[in-house]
């Protein structure tokens, strides 16, 4: 049994001719190395012939900028897991693992070379109509049959064990649910939005709420979570889309998933005001961007019911009032969790690319100032929004902003 090491290019190689026959006997093969960033290291292995994998290893550290501090590499066991299990339940949507070896902490899946990175598209303002009704399709089955509606309850408990993640959980309850409302070394406030931020961490209103949240994060294990579920997690092209990067994966609250991906796709519609200078293009886009939105909880929230109609038969669970009231607190919580997505991308540790192509100061700091108000908006209110267009007519109250020449 192989002990764990630090890839080179010629390890991935080996690792990827030896575990798929995709490639034949009499194969060349290169690696290419992808990325090094934060917790892993990812090579694209490919043939003279056009054939290419993806070798993905977990790092034993984990870090932002130069601070790195040591991590397990289990987590790409829990990663390989989550995506076969997910994989299993919405294949059309869900990157494909070919291999996996726990003590190399390494993954072999398959390479989504006609595909492209969907930050990257929206950042381009590039539209993609099917995103929402597939990514509702992947939640409502992914989130559904690893549910209480689905498993017994030894059985739920038992999954619940397998997945625990507590040192990935541990970074996402510090850098989404602690640091941002604090005057914490690890965030990143820049003078211009100092104010702003000195407002946030005043308002213990605002944090008893977020406290909430937190420990819905920390004491719901509702269903088996991607547990990192942003627009840098799908990958897209003019058909479909696959999710990727569930190395955060654990049994949480069903909203997390469905609101992180939310705030996300928000965060791009905020930056859109400063990154897209004529008129009409932003307003198409950031249209798009809301609707999306919309019709991902619509179409969600349509096809978990049918679910629930059709195969949920456990006494109590089956109740339609109970389950009206379940999709429900499963609304605010998705409302909430994309709040707190806006929030901590606005001053927290972990920038993203939205804000940081926006070349003027003034106005990375005024859109992060709006993901800011936005943010404490959703959390606010979001036990009083009852439907999805009262969502849309809150963010759209929000959005006002005035970018300087």
């Amino acid at each position: 049994m192989a002990e764990y090491h630090t890839f080179t290019s010629e390890d991935a190689k080996q690792f990827a001719d030896e575990h798929s026959g995709l490639f034949g006997s009499h194969s060349k093969l290169q690696a290419e190395k992808l990325t090094e960033k934060n917790f892993n290291q990812v090579f694209r292995v490919s043939n003279d012939k056009g054939s290419s994998l993806i070798v993905k290893q977990a790092l034993p550290y984990a870090g932002y900028g130069n601070d790195n501090w040591p991590l397990t590499v289990d987590r790409a066991r829990i990663e390989a897991e989550v995506l076969q299990k997910h994989h299993s339940l919405c294949p059309d949507h869900t990157v494909e693992v070919l291999h996996h070896d726990t003590e190399l902490a390494c993954i072999l899946l398959e390479d989504l070379d006609d595909y492209r990175l969907l930050r990257t598209e929206l950042i381009a303002a590039k539209s993609y109509p099917h995103l929402a009704p597939q990514m509702a399709k992947y939640f409502a089955h992914t989130l559904y049959h690893t549910s209480d509606f689905a498993l017994t309850g030894p059985n739920k408990k038992q999954q619940v064990i397998r997945y625990l993640n507590p040192e990935l959980c541990l970074i996402s309850e510090d850098i989404i649910f602690t640091e941002p409302y604090f005057n914490h070394e690890s965030n990143h406030v820049p003078p211009g939005m100092q104010q702003a931020a000195q407002a946030l961490w005043a308002d213990q209103e605002l944090k008893a709420e977020v406290a909430q949240l937190k420990v819905q994060f920390l004491s719901a294990p509702q269903a088996l979570l991607h547990g990192d579920l942003n627009i840098s997690s799908i990958f897209i092209n003019d058909e479909n889309c696959k999710v990727i990067d569930a190395e955060f994966g654990f049994y949480g609250p069903m909203g997390f998933d469905i609101g992180s991906l939310i705030g996300s796709i928000l965060l791009n519609y905020i930056a859109h005001f400063a990154l897209t200078e004529q008129t009409e293009t932003r307003q198409a886009h950031q249209s798009y961007l809301l609707e999306q939105s919309v019709t991902l909880w619509q179409h969600f929230s349509q096809a978990f019911q049918q679910l629930l109609t059709d195969k949920c038969t456990l006494p109590l669970l089956s109740n339609n009032d109970y389950q009206h009231y379940f999709i429900q607190q499963l609304f605010a919580d998705c409302i909430g969790f994309a709040g707190c997505e806006l929030i901590r991308r606005a001053i927290g540790v972990a920038r993203i690319a939205d804000f940081e192509q926006i070349s003027s100061d003034a106005d990375r700091n005024n859109c992060k100032t709006m993901a800011l108000n936005l943010g404490q908006a959703l959390i606010m209110q979001r036990k009083k929004l009852t439907d999805i267009q009262q969502f849309q007519q809150l963010v759209e109250q929000n959005s006002l902003i005035n970018i300087p020449d």
